[in-house]
């Protein structure tokens, strides 16, 4: 089973310029290392709490169906496809009707829809095909406190990184820095 990320994010829930606007840096010449930062603190974020704080596509690849699909980086938007290798070799994709998307389950999940099941996929390895999109919209108000959470955290490496001797960023202050987290955290 692989869980594979196939888009990733277009735009972060901070910008550089609320970045840069925090750490109070004018000019350009860091840009390229900001910009990093605010990727790095999206990804810890979303591995801290198992969400996914921006627009993206997954595909999960299995060898056959499982009872049901285990959908990760809540919110699950959409189901784009469910593909499988028939018995002939040959790829076909399952009507969106033939499949139930459990989106308010977290983490969401994949069923067959009522009335089906799922069809024999050829005995082979990587035979079935699922890809859905996830994501809390980078707009998204409702995430105030994860914003702020990354903020320091960017501060944090930014200030810091220097001080560092084999390139990691380093640990962050627990305290209540992590506490913005836990609101968004899933515990499955």
């Amino acid at each position: 089973m692989a869980y594979t990320l196939i888009t990733a994010p277009s735009s972060e829930p901070v910008s550089l310029a609320e970045a840069k606007l925090h750490l109070r840096v004018d000019g350009s010449d860091d840009d390229a290392r900001i910009t990093a930062f605010i990727s790095a603190a999206r990804h810890l974020a979303e591995q801290k709490t198992g969400r996914a704080f921006a627009p993206q596509t997954w595909e999960i690849v299995l060898d056959a169906f499982p009872e049901a699909f285990t959908l990760y980086n809540a919110p699950i938007t959409a189901v784009t496809s469910l593909k499988y290798i028939d018995e002939a070799g040959i790829e076909q994709t399952l009507a969106a009707e033939s499949y139930q998307l459990d989106k308010d389950s977290l983490p969401g999940y994949v069923v067959p829809a009522y009335g089906y099941t799922w069809p024999t996929p050829r005995a082979q390895a990587n035979a079935v095909r699922l890809r859905y999109t996830c994501g809390h919209a980078t707009s998204d108000a409702d995430l105030a406190a994860l914003k702020m959470w990354m903020l320091v955290a960017i501060s944090t490496w930014y200030k810091h990184s220097a001080a560092t001797t084999d390139g990691n960023p380093g640990e962050l202050p627990r305290s209540y820095l992590d506490g913005l987290l836990d609101r968004y955290k899933l515990y499955a």
